[in-house]
């Protein structure tokens, strides 16, 4: 019996990642006696994303990190110190063989609980630059010998050196969903002619005021030139009405996939969201969160911008900058094919596959 925990949770950057490692885990393990089960969040939207991937879900109680002082943090160290304790009794309970991390806040607890159990922890950080529970969690990685695996080249200069041993880069993983989306399919959901250019504007899981801002002011000059699939996010609220040409949404869900590939350009912010993006090779808008960040999706937008897949608005955008933007994207096949090209180039890698093939090895699935 292989019995493999995950863990992570707090956005769908964190969540979806592991699920599509999840999959390729279900395909390796495909007549063998196994069991997947994840260690999450008993608050947010966790449960929700993991139990519907056909996953057995427990929760834990889960608080934030911090680099200030916040009188929320006395309360949310016990909260961490009651998630290691649940966390602890799981795993030893479900007798797992090793532990996946995805990353985020909740991932601490868990991988804690698991080194104290000399349980291999295995994690993944989406971002150009660790955030502070992948610095954390890496002390639990080379504490079991397990991996710690990067979505970009360079961020492995940020770790010690005593511990870049157990580095290796393998991109992002991607849901195998958007390998196979299929345009007519999102043409359909959005109720659009075949031969409509569209934009799709998302600003996370959870949606972006800022962006969702900048959509309201621009909206009739990008309707001039577009059909604009918006994800405005369930958290804010919305009073612009769809029309022909305009198609809000509070949550893009199973349809994302296909919508995205309808989509001549993707604009948004700079998260882990990003990748699934470029494995459909397309060319990207975006305008990474900076206010109350630490600069993570900066690093994402820029890498991206390098690589020659992105446009980066600056800080504190106007809506003429981002319709500036736009009208270039629209005026220039050349510029969107030779972007489109290098976001394909940088989606072309089977990440979940590599990850999912090295925790099967690491589990024993392969004796």
């Amino acid at each position: 019996m292989v019995n493999i925990a995950f863990t992570g949770g707090g956005t769908g950057g964190h969540i979806y990642p592991g699920l599509a490692v999840a999959a390729e885990l279900k395909t390796l393990l495909a007549g063998r006696e196994f069991r997947l089960f994840w260690i999450g969040s008993s608050a947010g939207m966790d449960r929700s994303l993991v139990e519907e991937a056909g996953i057995e879900f427990y929760g834990v109680p889960s608080g934030k990190l911090r680099r200030y002082f916040s009188l929320r943090t006395v309360s949310d160290f016990f909260k961490i110190i009651a998630g290691f304790l649940a966390s602890r009794r799981i795993l030893k309970k479900q007798k797992a063989d090793i532990l996946f991390s995805k990353g985020g806040f909740v991932s601490v607890p868990p991988c804690a609980a698991a080194s104290s159990l000399r349980i291999p922890v295995f994690t993944h950080e989406s971002d150009f630059s660790p955030g502070l529970a992948t610095k954390i969690n890496l002390r639990f990685v080379q504490r079991t010998k397990g991996k710690i695996f990067t979505a970009y080249d360079d961020t492995v200069k940020y770790f010690p050196k005593k511990t870049r041993e157990c580095a290796l880069v393998t991109g992002n993983p991607v849901r195998g969903i958007f390998k196979t989306a299929d345009a007519a399919k999102g043409r359909n959901f959005l109720n659009v002619e075949k031969d409509a250019r569209i934009i799709l504007v998302l600003g996370g899981s959870q949606g972006a005021a800022e962006i969702n801002d900048l959509i309201r002011a621009a909206l009739p000059g990008l309707t001039e030139i577009y059909t604009i699939a918006h994800q405005t996010g369930s958290a804010h609220e919305w009073d612009v009405k769809e029309s022909e040409k305009y198609k809000p949404f509070p949550y893009i869900k199973e349809e994302l996939p296909h919508v995205m590939a309808a989509a001549e350009i993707v604009m948004g912010r700079s998260g882990a969201g990003i990748w699934e993006w470029a494995v459909l090779g397309k060319p990207m808008l975006l305008i990474p969160l900076r206010s109350g960040s630490r600069g993570d999706q900066v690093e994402n937008a820029r890498f991206f911008q390098e690589a020659g897949a992105a446009q980066v608005l600056g800080e504190n955008p106007t809506p003429q900058e981002m319709m500036f933007a736009v009208t270039s994207f629209a005026n220039d096949a050349q510029k969107r094919e030779a972007m489109a090209a290098a976001s394909a180039k940088i989606g072309n890698r089977d990440s979940a596959k590599l990850i999912a093939s090295i925790l099967f090895e690491a589990a024993g699935g392969s004796n």
